[in-house]
């Protein structure tokens, strides 16, 4: 068994840490030190229930893969469009760039369905009738481009979320609404203390193999050191003695 080394900083960090939660055993603040020490801040990326070691590398992972944002055209008709500076919410054809608002149609999700499957210049088909494949976007930068009246038509490059399909002016845009609504922030302890979702595999092999006994006897003996933690590390003996004899 060897003892863990514990910095400085880390050890005022657990002091701050047990003086807030006296009633945390000795397994819930060796992985509070792990969180700690690993720079570790587990989220749940709520969609596909999984748990991974932090936003950036989920981030990574799905631009790596494709999933997080795609490159899309949407076209952008001449004169002035069914939106104003109040429309927090947009509808468009992607054959023809109409575009209904959420404050200037009563119903404008049933207005785009109507759209496209009338519209000429839709020739796609599933199974012989047109799609009704639309866009949808809450961004700001978005709408801004329908409200400004053009001469000719356009078409512009934007992006749109691979998780919930909707447009978005940038990447970035893409990214803090991912940020926003699809994960969850846990702690280490929330992590591994629930069964509902499952952990990432590589995550999962970073905590079983601190999850190791000899590795926690060791952490309890640098902290037995300390003077500073002698009321915790007398409670934790003692709750373990009690375990033993029941």
């Amino acid at each position: 068994m060897t003892n863990t080394v514990i910095s400085e900083s880390l050890k005022e960090d657990l002091e701050r840490f047990l003086k807030k939660n006296r009633k945390a055993d000795l397994i819930t603040t060796y992985l509070y030190f792990l969180e700690k020490k690993y720079n570790v801040h587990p989220v749940l990326f709520i969609r596909e229930k999984t748990i991974y070691e932090s936003q950036d590398d989920l981030i990574k992972r799905l631009e790596a893969q494709g999933k997080l944002w795609r490159e899309t055209e949407i076209k952008i008709q001449m004169g002035q469009q069914a939106v104003n500076e109040y429309t927090k919410k947009v509808y468009i054809c992607p054959f023809t760039g109409k575009v209904f608002g959420d404050n200037t149609h009563p119903n404008p999700q049933d207005a785009i369905y109507d759209w496209v499957s009338k519209c000429p210049e839709n020739t796609e088909r599933v199974g012989g009738l047109k799609v009704k494949r639309f866009f949808v976007s809450e961004d700001p930068e978005v709408i801004k481009n329908y409200i400004v009246k053009l001469k000719a038509p356009i078409t512009k490059l934007v992006y749109s979320s691979a998780v919930t399909g909707k447009l978005f002016n940038s990447k970035a845009a893409v990214i803090d609404d991912f940020l926003k609504n699809q994960l969850k922030p846990l702690s280490l302890v929330e992590a591994t203390n629930q069964n509902r979702f499952q952990i990432e595999e590589h995550f999962l092999a970073f905590i079983q193999k601190h999850l190791d006994e000899s590795k926690i006897n060791g952490f309890f003996e640098t902290l037995s050191s300390f003077e500073e933690f002698a009321p915790y590390v007398d409670q934790w003996t003692e709750e373990e003695r009690q375990e033993q004899q029941s």
